[in-house]
């Protein structure tokens, strides 16, 4: 079926593209000219892109359907645990991470581009929830996902895709690390049971370990991380029996969440059923709300505690959340859908327009902001996830959950949580960057040492804002200093000097090429001909003239010849035509270029010092 469709498509663009061997059979034309300009290929029609199920559901069929099936199960079973985990980073109840994978899972499928993509509540969302949003009440989480979604939304359909390309791979590493660092230093407390406000000191954390806590959390982690092992178990005899087994055991390597979560919260509820829950020792999930979530309106103005919140004021308690949630959100589910897409090219403000959706429709939900997450989206592709329908049967899932399972979330010691969380995060940590970073490029090792840094000092989006606001500093400083290439060569009897930007000069940058010329000129004694590289100078403007005309009066003063190479026609016009000593060649130079065109008329030969 396979080899079928990619005949098939590949008669589709032999029809529609000219290949290098056609030819028109009337006069033996080739197909393609050299010369000819280059037509965008038609753009699909906008429903069909902005509502993406419809570019790929005609061709869905019965093998696409059991791979999705065997994705979406599998995923179910690892977003479940994950959502009730941080859910409880972001200092929620369980069912509010829930239905944020529920409806994020759904939205997907219709809008989504990346089949891998896994949107739901993640430890990046929930750290910044848990900033934002903490000692508040839970309205202001879900008015953060409605204004979120919103800002996420408008990127997508004003096409604002390209702002991902700012900001750059050492950043994006460093934030990510510093998120994930950030996320199990968080959850320490709660993992060894220890219940101290703020940031404990050694000694307090040490005199607060909750032993029970502790040796639930750690026994948890242990068996998680040997979990994860079993996926990479290889044996030596290759048989169906061995495959069968490390298939079974890749099985189990996913989804240890779900089995880890399910044996502890077992064993809890065994222990509360013979005695009470005064008995059990170690800590418990606080109680769920049955039942699946209703559509209403997301609480622009509520009350709480005798206080009416207006929407003006709740915008005012969140502050720059408003922007650094989504922004943040973005960023994220970006650089997730790059790293999975493989032979199209990836729509950013597509995935913009999806993620707002997604976080617009779960705050009528109940639900808390969303993004995606590299590891569910690891788990989608190691299933053999084949299209966004995954989804479907991952919210079936997740819905089934919380319409049968809720009452039964209580159970769950946090210990156990906590474990889940720092086993999710902490194979993010990646330091392998420092070493190639500071041999290849020391802009980039402190644009990622900086960005790491500030993330744990000052928080993840002061630390983002740092890694970006650091780079568009070496670009401006770029930008205004760019690189020169300064040599003295020859062409046939003439020595000239030859001045070559090495990149792309605008307006910024004009200066720095005026001091070069003037230093070379100081060098040389003004015993040569002055050459200029014009083929980078991009945006021409007032800037541009001014500098070429100063630099051509004083070497007219000095008797020299000024030669603009390889200057676009169109520029031509804008430079003064009373300016005597600007002259014109394309490249390669030749020994006309050196000779004044009165002089050529007349047969008086070449301008020399």
């Amino acid at each position: 079926m396979k080899d079928r469709l990619k005949i098939k498509e590949a008669k589709e663009d032999e029809a529609t593209y000219p290949m290098k061997n056609d030819t028109d059979n009337t006069n033996g034309d080739v197909g393609v000219q050299i010369g000819q300009s280059y037509t965008k290929p038609k753009e699909k029609n906008i429903l069909v892109r902005r509502l993406y199920i419809l570019s790929w559901i005609g061709s869905y069929d019965r093998e696409k359907a059991v791979s999705d099936l065997i994705a979406g199960i599998t995923l179910g079973m690892t977003i479940i645990p994950q959502s009730i985990a941080y859910a409880a980073l972001a200092g929620l109840s369980s069912e509010y991470g829930l239905y944020s994978a529920f409806i994020g899972s759904m939205i997907y499928v219709f809008f989504g581009t990346i089949p891998q993509v896994s949107i739901g509540p993640t430890s990046l969302m929930a750290l910044l929830v848990l900033q934002y949003c903490s000692d508040k009440p839970v309205e202001f989480v879900i008015v953060l996902a409605f204004l979120a979604g919103l800002f996420e939304l408008l990127m997508g359909v004003f096409q604002l895709g390209f702002i991902v390309n700012f900001i750059p791979s050492p950043v994006t590493k460093a934030f990510t690390s510093g998120t994930a660092l950030i996320v199990a230093l968080v959850q320490m407390k709660t993992l060894f049971g220890v219940k101290v406000k703020g940031v404990p000191t050694p000694a307090e954390f040490w005199n607060n370990i909750k032993v029970p806590d502790a040796i639930v959390g750690l026994i948890c982690l242990i068996v998680l991380l040997l979990l994860r092992q079993l996926s990479s178990v290889t044996f030596k005899k290759k048989n169906d029996t061995t495959r069968r087994l490390k298939k079974l055991l890749w099985y189990i390597s996913i989804s240890r969440n779900a089995l880890v979560v399910f044996t502890l919260s077992f064993i809890a509820y065994m222990w509360i059923k013979k005695s009470s829950f005064e008995a059990i020792p170690f800590s418990l999930s606080s109680k769920v709300s049955s039942g699946v979530p209703h559509f209403k309106l997301p609480p622009f103005s509520f009350e709480s505690g005798n206080r009416t919140y207006g929407f003006f004021e709740i915008c005012s308690e969140l502050g720059s959340g408003l922007f650094v949630v989504p922004i943040v959100a973005v960023l994220a589910n970006v650089a997730i859908a790059k790293a999975f897409v493989k032979d199209s090219q990836l729509d950013a403000s597509q995935e913009m327009l999806t993620l707002g959706l997604c976080n617009l429709a779960g705050s009528f939900f109940s639900a808390m902001p969303t993004c995606g997450a590299f590891t569910r989206s690891a788990v989608s592709q190691a299933s053999g996830v084949r299209t966004p329908m995954a989804g479907i049967y991952t919210g079936i899932i997740v819905f089934s959950a919380l319409s049968i399972l809720t009452p039964y979330f209580q159970y769950i010691p946090k210990s156990t949580l906590s474990a889940v969380l720092i086993a999710a995060v902490i194979f993010m940590v990646d330091f392998s960057p420092v070493k190639s970073l500071w041999k290849n490029s020391k802009k980039d090792f402190f644009s990622w040492t900086g960005c790491l840094l500030v993330c744990l000092i000052a928080g993840v989006e002061v630390g983002l804002l740092y890694g970006i606001v650091l780079n568009m500093i070496f670009v401006l400083l770029r930008l205004g200093n760019p690189e020169v290439e300064v040599k003295l060569k020859q062409c046939d009897t003439v020595t000239y000097v030859h001045v070559k930007p090495m990149s792309d000069v605008y307006f910024s940058g004009v200066d720095s090429i005026r001091t070069e010329m003037r230093s070379a000129c100081i060098l040389y004694r003004y015993d040569f001909p002055i050459v200029l590289d014009c083929s980078r100078f991009m945006l021409f403007d007032a800037t541009f003239i001014e500098m070429l005309s100063a630099v051509a009066k004083e070497l007219n003063e000095q008797k020299q010849m000024f030669i603009l190479q390889g200057l676009s026609e169109k520029y031509k016009p804008l430079l003064p035509a009373e300016n005597s000593n600007i002259y014109y060649a394309m490249n390669p130079l030749t020994i006309d270029d050196f000779i004044i065109p009165e002089k050529k008329a007349n047969g008086n030969g070449v301008l020399l010092a």
